[in-house]
């Protein structure tokens, strides 16, 4: 075994999808048309508005007093959870009532971070057109992730409104339907849910998508089977990055008795993130991808004075997201020369630090050409030609790896799947 990695394949999916995914306004649309369909079954609501005044929309099917909640949509470049929350609904309409339980869909948490990625919602679904749309807001502007009591920063109004909907609803569970670009599939947990793995790993197989057994997103987290992550106690994992599981919205529903799942789905899968075996190199590996990310980061960190200041005001949440990676980035790298370099890593391990080392100056040199889009000048000219060899160099990294497409309908059939797995082990019967 070496570490040229898998057989390379095509990066841009081998046909374009009929539907891709729907915008925010579709599956509102469609939760309507649900709604009409099931008078009887469904209604839809108006949970909460965003920043911007966009409504959070609640669909409900049944009212029974053991609730599941599924939030669609947490981080706005991740648009499977938006597809996935209308089709978990269709699903449980196609099935009878379920005697004691209700189901409620919040179709989009964050519409205002969806509005700034959809662009390439409906194509062509390639890498290259989802990063020229590309965001993703910083940490400190993630709805799930609210702050610390003690923060001097007030809650989001999006926080504020699952955490209510939350206290209304009381869920058993609540699944929050994520997505990542690159990799496999993976379900988190605020505490263990016996019998989800099993059923977890037998969707993620169905739909032909490898499973992360080795999580970037779970380093130093409790793994209870392959694919599985438990959230740690307060200080545990990963201490380079700034977000706390234990004040999330995820741990909000655990007040109540409830466990809410965190379901992963790849849109570009990479079959070695299901590799568990030790890799033969990975001193060598990890040490390549920090050299990777650091001279890009330095790359990057040179060309923000070129944002004219026009931009960052017209698009503030993409230079704070940029900044916000920039600056995190010698953390990641700080941890991988001290705890990674000497450590037995997987060969998934390993993998997802290369996906790490490519996906970051990516996303960041992606957020950069759109408030570079309008600038002139030669230095403008020559930071637009510098981030897009970025873009490209990281591309063709990612493409080393043997990304494949997941077509939407497996992203979101698996989803709908693994949120009706867990719901299954606790409605009563």
């Amino acid at each position: 075994m070496t570490d040229t990695g898998p057989r390379v394949r095509r990066i841009d999916p081998p046909r374009q999808e009929t539907e891709g995914y729907p915008t925010v306004a579709r599956a509102v649309s469609a939760a309507h048309r649900l709604a009409r369909r099931h008078p009887d079954r469904c209604r839809v609501r108006e949970v909460g508005r965003s920043r911007a005044g966009r409504p959070l929309v609640l669909l409900s099917v049944d009212d029974g007093e053991h609730a599941v909640l599924a939030v669609g949509g947490p981080h706005p470049n991740e648009p499977v959870g938006v597809a996935a929350a209308v089709r978990l609904a269709e699903r449980v309409l196609e099935l009878p009532p379920r005697p004691g339980a209700g189901w409620h869909v919040l179709l989009c948490l964050d519409p205002d971070g969806a509005a700034l990625n959809e662009g390439w919602l409906h194509g062509p679904l390639t890498p290259a057109r989802h990063y020229e749309h590309f965001f993703r807001p910083a940490f400190d502007e993630q709805p799930e992730l609210p702050p610390a009591p003690d923060g001097g920063r007030p809650p989001m109004p999006e926080s504020l409104a699952l955490t209510g909907l939350i206290d209304e609803l009381r869920p058993v569970l609540q699944c929050s339907l994520h997505g990542v670009d690159f990799g496999g599939a993976f379900v988190q947990l605020t505490r263990p849910l016996p019998g989800l793995a099993e059923g977890f790993a037998r969707s993620v197989a169905r739909a032909g998508i490898p499973l992360d057994v080795d999580s970037y997103d779970a380093v130093g987290w409790d793994s209870p089977a392959p694919g599985a992550y438990v959230m740690p106690a307060p200080g545990g994992g990963s201490q380079a990055l700034p977000d706390r599981p234990e004040l999330s919205t995820w741990s909000y529903a655990g007040r109540y008795g409830g466990v809410t799942a965190v379901l992963e789905v790849p849109m570009w899968a990479i079959d070695a993130v299901g590799d568990s075996r030790r890799h033969p190199n990975a001193r060598a590996a990890v040490r390549a991808a920090a050299r990777t990310l650091g001279d890009r980061v330095e790359e990057l960190v040179g060309l923000l004075p070129q944002v004219p200041p026009h931009a960052g005001v017209a698009y503030g949440p993409l230079l704070r997201s940029i900044e916000f990676n920039l600056e995190v980035c010698p953390l990641l790298l700080e941890e991988w020369r001290t705890e990674w370099s000497e450590a037995p890593l997987s060969v998934s391990r390993v993998t997802t630090a290369r996906i790490v080392a490519e996906r970051l100056p990516l996303r960041v040199a992606s957020m950069l050409l759109r408030l570079l889009a309008d600038s002139g000048g030669p230095a403008a000219d020559a930071a637009r030609a510098r981030a897009r060899t970025i873009v490209a160099s990281s591309l063709d990294g990612l493409h080393r790896l043997g990304v494949r497409w997941v077509p939407v309908d497996c992203q979101v059939s698996h989803q709908a799947r693994a949120a009706l797995a867990a719901a299954d082990l606790l409605l009563p019967a």
